[in-house]
């Protein structure tokens, strides 16, 4: 293609049709995209440097030129109509023009979509506090509050407003009802916008980014007021974006800024990409930090170092995680290599350890297969622990039940030989029962025998008493002579 017939849109919708995530135009250079974390270079010819001028000027808003004269830097948003909206930074580098574009989706994904953590839509149905996500840039921090914010407005009767610089995900009422406020366009600035969104009876807020001291206590301020602030932080763990906030402050104020943000601070999410171990894309690890009796304590002690320690031990009950247990379990699940794990890790000892722990007790068939559904948690620390709990459980319960095999087979032989004597003694008593039947039928023939000679015996001595009692033949009475004698005879 002709150089000087390219356009900014043709580019853009090459870009979309490639699937990058970036779009990089720098004179000298032909345009390069961003695919699965890779910067690539078109086949194109080079960028000339009076070409990256004319291909924006079409696309800066006119109350940005001039601050780009003035600040050499803008950050805007643009949408290109059935393709895809984008977040753009142009800035000057080495006296020459140059351009940045991020693709951002008209739809974009949820938190399951995302395979991240179930626990992080907890967050979502908090009623007041603040939750701070942080990572370095390109980590996921817009897309992950994009689809918080999403989230609540699905599920929630809550006004959500969101302070953003420039705006990226558009959100569109469902449930709740979402404002969005861009800064330079509809409102001057963070600081501005903080204060009056107070007086539009908002629910939730959101701010796109925590960047100077004037924001983050107007932040802190909105949180202890009932409101669920939510924020970002370009940071890369829990630790760290604490102290970032503290120390900028003066020293004085410590003491008071950690009794606040102990109040107020519900959950710290630090995000990282990683490369998948197929070459397929990124896959984002996690670390949450959520507060507890024991954190907030941690918090307004100042204590930050030991917050590490307490997020390890907290993965089962409270669902917390360090970056090195979300690489950990990414590692489990083969979603990424030992070895991309370790190279993300800030502390690659402390992570070996962990895999040393799991992998030299795990079977072949006790990790996921590389082709797992991306949908599932998969950098969820907390699903190994419960799968390492059930495998643990099994073990317990299949050594029980061979116990209860062992017994049942004793029982079994126990049985067995009662049998056999059972039997032994059932044929011996067959054997005396068939004796005893003989004997009885021998005696009843005897019975019978008996029986018939005593009734003809007994016929016979009816007869003779018959005989006896008949008598014989009757005979005429003889006179009876009296002899009377006088009774003066002597």
């Amino acid at each position: 293609m002709n150089p000087n017939e390219l356009k900014i849109d043709d580019l853009l919708r090459f870009m979309v049709e490639q699937g990058a995530s970036d779009l990089h135009l720098k004179p000298m250079r032909p345009p390069l995209l961003r695919i699965n974390g890779k910067l690539l270079p078109l086949k194109w010819e080079a960028l000339q440097p009076d070409t990256i001028p004319r291909l924006l000027d079409g696309i800066i808003p006119e109350r940005l030129k001039k601050s780009l004269e003035e600040q050499l830097a803008v950050d805007f948003g643009y949408s290109l109509s059935g393709v895809s909206r984008f977040r753009a930074s142009v800035f000057q580098q080495r006296g020459t023009r140059s351009a940045v574009f991020r693709r951002v989706p008209f739809d974009f994904p949820t938190i399951s979509d995302w395979g991240l953590p179930p626990v992080l839509e907890e967050l979502a149905r908090l009623p007041q506090g603040l939750i701070l996500i942080t990572g370095p840039t390109g980590a996921g921090k817009s897309s992950t509050l994009a689809a918080l914010m999403r989230l609540i407005a699905d599920t929630r009767l809550a006004h959500i407003v969101t302070i953003e610089d420039p705006i990226e995900f558009l959100l569109s009422d469902n449930i709740g009802s979402v404002t969005q406020r861009e800064i330079g366009t509809d409102t001057p600035g963070f600081d501005v916008a903080l204060r009056n969104v107070l007086r539009q009876d908002p629910d939730v807020i959101m701010v796109g980014e925590m960047r100077e001291r004037d924001t983050i206590q107007t932040v802190l301020t909105a949180a202890e007021t009932g409101h669920l602030v939510f924020s970002t932080v370009h940071t890369n763990s829990a630790t760290q974006t604490l102290d970032r906030i503290i120390d900028s402050f003066p020293e004085g104020n410590h003491r008071q800024l950690r009794q606040q943000i102990s109040s107020v601070l519900e959950a710290v999410v630090s995000m990282k990409l990683v490369d998948k171990a197929d070459g397929s894309g990124l896959v984002a690890a996690v670390e949450i930090m959520r507060r507890t009796p024991r954190i907030a304590k941690l918090l307004l002690l100042g204590e930050l170092s030991a917050l590490d320690e307490e997020i390890e031990k907290s993965v089962m009950y409270h669902k917390m995680q360090s970056m090195n247990q979300s690489l950990a379990a990414l590692v489990l699940n083969r979603v990424i290599t030992h070895e991309t794990a370790l190279a993300n890790s800030t502390d690659p000892g402390d992570l070996d350890l962990i895999l040393r722990k799991f992998l030299f007790s795990a079977s072949e068939h006790d990790l996921k297969e590389e082709d797992s559904d991306m949908t599932e948690p998969l950098s969820d620390f907390s699903k190994i622990l419960e799968l390492q709990e059930i495998r643990r459980l099994y073990d317990e319960q299949q050594e029980r039940h061979s116990g209860d095999l062992r017994e049942k087979e004793q029982e079994i032989v126990r049985l067995t030989e009662e049998l056999s004597r059972r039997q032994a003694h059932e044929s011996e008593g067959n054997g005396e029962c068939d004796r005893l039947r003989e004997e009885n039928e021998r005696l009843g023939r005897q019975i019978q025998l008996l029986r018939a000679e005593y009734d003809a015996k007994v016929e016979r001595l009816n007869a003779r008493i018959k005989d006896i009692s008949a008598g014989p033949p009757a005979r005429p009475a003889e006179p009876v002579t009296v002899e009377r004698k006088s009774f003066f005879r002597r």
